[in-house]
């Protein structure tokens, strides 16, 4: 599994779910903060650390960096440690970068997270219609959902997002492998301006870039 697949799946749950059906007031709070949080939010800015930890407990990867999200369609995640990696939506394409390797990589916006499971989130009809959403215990101070995709042959088996009060502070992808994708959220500012420069990639000079 690559590292992009894990990221282009977290991006996609941030910036795609926008059309959610009504929580009851009764329900539990994670559920209640997450439909405020899709309805309410549409600019995000925030650093994040994630990490891939296996069925094991073993931490596979650590990483860091800083994240901008613009609704509908647009988003960027850079990458700045251990590694330079960024992750461009334009609205249109997706853009990936790779410094290491001195590569970008362009596809389809639509046709790229078509092919993970956050695509069941990309806002086009009801949430509920493609994942059961379910209410989960609270941990650590915090009020957890959980998505569970009806589809059984997607790449991540579930989908958990914990809220400090309204506020993201962690999302979970737990993929087939057992492996845990977890991504922690601080600096979290919402419904800032963020200049469109911000969601335009340039490829750097001398990257190849594929098509």
């Amino acid at each position: 599994m690559s590292r992009f697949t894990l990221k282009i799946a977290a991006v996609a749950l941030l910036i795609a779910m926008r059309s959610i059906a009504p929580t009851p007031a009764h329900a539990a709070g994670g559920e209640v903060a997450l439909d405020r949080f899709l309805a309410e939010v549409t600019t995000l800015r925030a650093d994040f650390t994630q990490s891939v930890v296996d069925a094991d407990g073993e931490t596979l990867q650590q990483v860091s960096g800083t994240l901008a999200v613009r609704k509908p369609g647009r988003f960027r995640w850079d990458y700045r440690e251990p590694y330079v990696q960024v992750i461009v939506a334009d609205g249109q394409d997706l853009w990936m970068y790779d410094e290491e390797l001195a590569q970008v990589t362009v596809r389809a916006l639509d046709r790229t997270l078509a092919s993970t499971p956050a695509m069941l989130l990309s806002g086009s009809g009801d949430l509920r219609a493609h994942s059961e959403v379910v209410a989960l215990d609270g941990a650590g101070g915090l009020a957890w959902v959980g998505l569970i995709p009806h589809e059984r042959d997607t790449e991540f088996e579930a989908v958990r997002i914990a809220f400090r009060g309204e506020e993201l502070a962690v999302m979970e992808l737990v993929d087939g492998f057992g492996q845990t994708t977890r991504i922690e959220f601080t600096g979290v500012a919402r419904n800032v301006e963020i200049d469109d420069g911000v969601f335009r990639f340039v490829p750097p000079p001398g990257a190849d870039v594929i098509r």
